[in-house]
């Protein structure tokens, strides 16, 4: 059972390695695709929404489906469809085609996203021990693989269309042939390693970080509200980083793409940090405390007068809200195992209009204030999201630190 469970996990791994990869190599090459269809900057952002819609619809539809069918089943299928479906915004010769292209690779994309968390959730469970921080790291090394990849075949003089075609068709193979180690859709008792043999009670009692008795639906969109403010935090530091540094600290190109090279470092490392720290603080501490460092490091970014206090608040800011939208994911899909993959759409799906609206509100913001000055929105929301992680509180939480459990191994 041991040596099947650490298969699933590495599958999980692999498929949020391939999402994080799918999805990097349209954003890498969304230049070309502007260039091509001929469109301005105005009429690629209204597109880029429909990319956004298509994966939110995706991600309500996979989460039952996944509940239903089981993630064996729709991991894979999902992973196929997104593998296949990246060429088509390559493809498309015009604006109304890039459309629909975009609804339908987004569509696959929050399909793939919902199924593999709830996937993860599962493994989680099964392992008895935070390992979800973890899988979100990887979805990142899958973006940086795209970068180089597409690098290296656009200085090879490889066409756009064609690299997305071998990296939609390399993935479907990849995707293919990791099915197999997906756990079945009962396969979720909690097993121990060989290495768990002396676990205590302290790195048992924060696998399951949401409470599943009462109230459980209201809990589930509390997360869900939590999930809005932390992914749009993220999608503002994605859209606005590089900018504040060129704009509003005089910096030049080269070293404003250092800003959100910072944010997104950091919040890599802090995904992988974040496993151990939930194991050890428990899941609340780690969004509470997670989510008030943010709230320092973009405070910094917007008052701060000099590079270093930029660098080093959006450092902070990556490093604050890297383990933010794992708990809550794993929180929603514990809430209720049956319905783990339907709790996670919802999760996901409103982080989701998050992560859109916050490059939007940004921009909207700077009619009014200095771009530096807008980001003090982003405070509020971590501080929002600090006061907030109390719906991650659970009652194994109380229990005092290093008490062994009454649990078999």
């Amino acid at each position: 059972m041991e040596r099947s469970l650490r298969g699933a996990r590495v599958a999980t791994y692999v498929y949020f390695v391939l999402c994080g990869t799918l999805m990097g190599a349209w954003v890498v090459h969304i230049p070309a695709a502007e260039e091509r269809v001929g469109i301005s900057h105005a009429t690629l952002g209204g597109l880029l929404v429909l990319l956004g819609l298509g994966a939110f619809v995706g991600m309500q539809v996979a989460g039952p489906l996944t509940d239903r069918l089981g993630a064996r089943v729709v991991v894979p299928t999902t992973a196929v469809l997104c593998g296949a479906s990246l060429v088509l915004p390559g493809l498309a010769p015009d604006p109304w085609t890039l459309a629909g292209a975009l609804l339908v690779f987004g569509a696959c994309n929050g399909g793939l996203d919902v199924s593999m968390n709830a996937h993860a959730v599962h493994v989680e469970k099964a392992y008895g021990r935070p390992v979800m921080s973890g899988f979100h790291a990887t979805f990142s090394v899958g973006g940086v693989l795209a970068a180089l990849v597409a690098a290296g075949a656009t200085s090879a003089g490889v066409s756009p269309v064609a690299t997305m075609a071998a990296i939609g068709g390399g993935s479907i193979v990849i995707a293919l042939a990791s099915v197999r180690a997906l756990m079945p859709a009962a396969s979720a008792t909690p097993v121990a390693e060989e290495t768990d043999a002396t676990r205590t009670a302290d790195d048992v009692k924060h696998a399951s970080p949401a409470v599943a008795r009462p109230g459980m639906a209201g809990r589930v969109w509390l997360l869900a509200v939590l999930a809005l403010m932390v992914m749009l935090c993220e999608g503002a530091a994605n859209d606005w980083s590089a900018l504040h540094l060129r704009d509003v600290l005089g910096a030049s190109t080269s070293t404003a793409a250092f800003a959100y090279g910072t944010f997104a470092a950091a919040m890599t490392a802090g995904r992988l940090l974040a496993d151990r720290l939930v194991a050890r603080f428990g899941s609340m501490a780690v969004l509470r405390h997670g989510a008030t460092t943010a709230a320092v490091g973009i405070t910094l970014v917007a008052l701060g007068p000099w590079m270093w206090t930029a660098f080093t608040g959006w450092a902070l800011f990556g490093l604050g809200l890297a383990g933010g939208v794992p708990q809550l994911l794993s929180a929603a899909g514990h809430a209720d195992p049956a319905a783990a993959g339907a709790n996670v759409s919802r999760v996901a799906g409103l982080g989701y209009v998050g992560m859109l609206a916050g490059p939007a509100v940004i921009g909207w913001l700077t009619h009014l204030v200095d771009l530096n000055h807008t980001f003090i929105l982003l405070t509020l929301l971590c501080v929002t999201t600090a006061v907030g992680a109390r719906v991650l509180r659970t009652e194994p939480d109380r229990t005092p630190h290093g008490e062994t459990a009454g649990v078999g191994h």
